[in-house]
Parts: C-alpha cells; structure tokens; sequence
C-alpha cells in the first residue's frame, strides 16, 4: 500500500525537487549565501531522510578528538524546547532530542547544543564555550553554513545514487549536491565486503577528483546494559521471553543482527522519533526482558522494567580507518 502511494506521489515529488534544485541554485550563485567561520567544523549528514548512521558517525568523531575541547551543535528533532538550548545535568531529552540527549548522557564532557539555527547555533557556541572543533550533526543541507570539512553518509542497500525525491523516494536533497562533501561514507555494509564490490560502488557513486569513498559496517555490542550501566551478555538472554521495541529509521539490520545470535523476541516496531504512549508500553510490559535501541532508551527509561540497550557503532576496516582519521584530524 505505502509503495502504490509513493508512486501516486511522483507528481508531488517532481515539484519538491524543482524546489530544491531552485534552493540549491541561489545559493551556488551567491543570492543566498553561506557563511564560514573561524572554529573548525566539520558536517555529518546525508542526501535521504534517516538511517545512515548519522549519531553513531558523531560518536566516533568525538572519540577521535578526545582531549580537544568538543561541541556537537544539533537540530534537536521533535525536542520541546524552542531556540538554542545549551545541555546541562538539569536538561531533559523533551530539551535537546533523542539524539543530541543520547550524546550528552554517553559524553558527559562534550559540549551539546540544538538550535534549528546552525548560524545562530554556531555564534553562540563561539562566545559561550570556544571550543577547537564544532561537529555538525545532520547539517549537510543546511547551505547556510559553509562547514571546513563535509562528510556525506550513504546506506550500502540504499545508495543516494540510486533514489528519488520525496514523497515518492527518500531524497531530501538533490544528487547533484554530492559534490560537495569532502568524503563519503558507505554505511551498513556487508562485513567481508571484497575489493570488487567496493569498485563496483564507488563506480556507481562516481566521486569528484578531491573526493574519497570510505566502507563501514555496522558494529553491534555483544552485551546489553541498562540504566545502571550494568552489562548483560547476549547470550544470557537466550530462553528468555523478550521484546525488541524500535524507534528507528531502519530497524532491519539491528533484527537481523539479533536472529544472527539466535535471540528469541517479539519486534514491536514504531515510527523514527516516536514518542511512546502508556498505551503503547503495556503492550510490552510483560516481558522478561524489554530491549531497545540506546536512540530509544532514552524515550523509555524509568517508564519500562527490565529495560536494557544495545550499542551500535561504524566498524572500519584498518586502511578506511586511517584515511578517515586522516582527514578529519587535518582540519586543525
């Protein structure tokens, strides 16, 4: 049914992206214009809506630059809070987000902040904190700022190359605008992707001569924690009576991952951002265990019991690693 209706929507589609393409062209003319700034900031984002691994890709920039003082400016989609909001002890994920909340809680020394306002965002985190680097999450359509280094994150089942507009596609943004990143990210690849397969990609991408394509594979934990920080180990969950509830973009490799390692579960799959009713958590109250994404813990925490999270991160082979590491830390 959603697929017939995507493809009812081609029209609406075709206008959506003549606006983008009108957007986009302003601003490569001059008439809007994109502002640089003297703080290093680097972009991470992509060209579809959801499921590229965006959070996870934030996460690893800020371990690469642990010891230098971080700020990660943020939407803060669907947050209740209006204008820039700096994190405190005191700020709550209805605040920031459940992104920019997930990143505050795991990196309580990194500096976050949403403002739908990435001008504004950036200013103030200029006069407020000063930091050596600001990471941009989500920010690659936001022409407005003009980043010292873009990454572009493209799904392996869903390669940008290969979509189309909203609503009949996925696209937000126009193809073309590829060009502008600095790398781009290959994101939930197979593990034992070969040599020739990450060719034929890379042909399919075709990269501009200043550009390099780097492979990731998603990296689950192999245990679970909970609000204590109190690890389970994968396998003690086995026999046990457990719900898997999502959130997510794209919850598909996370249920493949935990049929991989034999768990038995019940998927109770909700929208990407949800907000969960009383309603809908007596529906998996019952279970032994309630598992969920670390995005979504922060939406059930003290509202569910025997509630546990599983960590997902990018996982680089050693020579992707290295260009990467390269790269980013060669804007200082």
């Amino acid at each position: 049914m959603l697929a017939l209706l995507r493809k009812i929507a081609f029209p609406f589609s075709l206008i959506y992206g003549l606006v983008v393409f009108l957007r986009n062209r302003l601003f490569d003319i001059g008439f809007l214009s994109s502002k640089s700034y003297n703080t290093p900031t680097i972009c991470v984002g992509n060209l579809s809506v959801g499921g590229t691994g965006k959070t996870p890709m934030i996460e690893y920039l800020v371990r690469v630059f642990e010891g230098r003082k971080v700020a990660v400016l943020s939407r803060g989609y669907k947050r209740k809070s209006k204008g820039f909001v700096l994190a405190t002890s005191e700020s709550t994920m209805k605040d920031l987000g459940d992104e920019p909340y997930q990143l505050h809680k795991k990196f309580p020394n990194v500096t976050v902040a949403v403002d739908s306002d990435r001008r504004n965002g950036i200013q103030k985190l200029e006069s407020l904190i000063k930091p050596d680097v600001i990471l941009l999450d989500d920010a690659f359509q936001h022409r407005k700022v003009k980043p010292s280094f873009s990454i572009l994150l493209t799904a392996c089942d869903n390669l940008f190359v290969k979509d189309w507009y909203l609503p009949t596609g996925n696209l937000r943004d126009s193809k073309r605008e590829a060009r502008r990143a600095d790398l781009i990210i290959v994101t939930k690849c197979p593990k034992l992707l070969s040599k020739e397969e990450k060719e034929a990609i890379s042909g399919k991408i075709k990269p501009k001569f200043h550009q390099k394509v780097l492979f990731s594979a998603l990296k689950y934990d192999e245990s679970v924690k909970n609000s204590s920080g109190d690890k389970v180990e994968l396998n003690e969950l086995k026999g046990k009576k457990m719900a898997l509830v999502t959130g997510i973009a794209n919850p598909e490799p996370l249920v493949s991952y935990l049929d991989f390692v034999g768990l038995d579960f019940k998927h109770f799959e909700f929208g990407d951002h949800h907000y969960f009713t009383n309603t809908e958590i007596e529906r998996f109250t019952n279970f032994e265990v309630v598992l969920t994404t670390e995005k979504d813990f922060g939406r059930l925490q003290g509202r569910v019991e025997n509630l546990y999270y599983l960590e997902v991160s990018h996982d680089f082979d050693s020579e992707d690693l290295k260009s990467l590491r390269e790269a980013v830390v060669r804007q200082f």
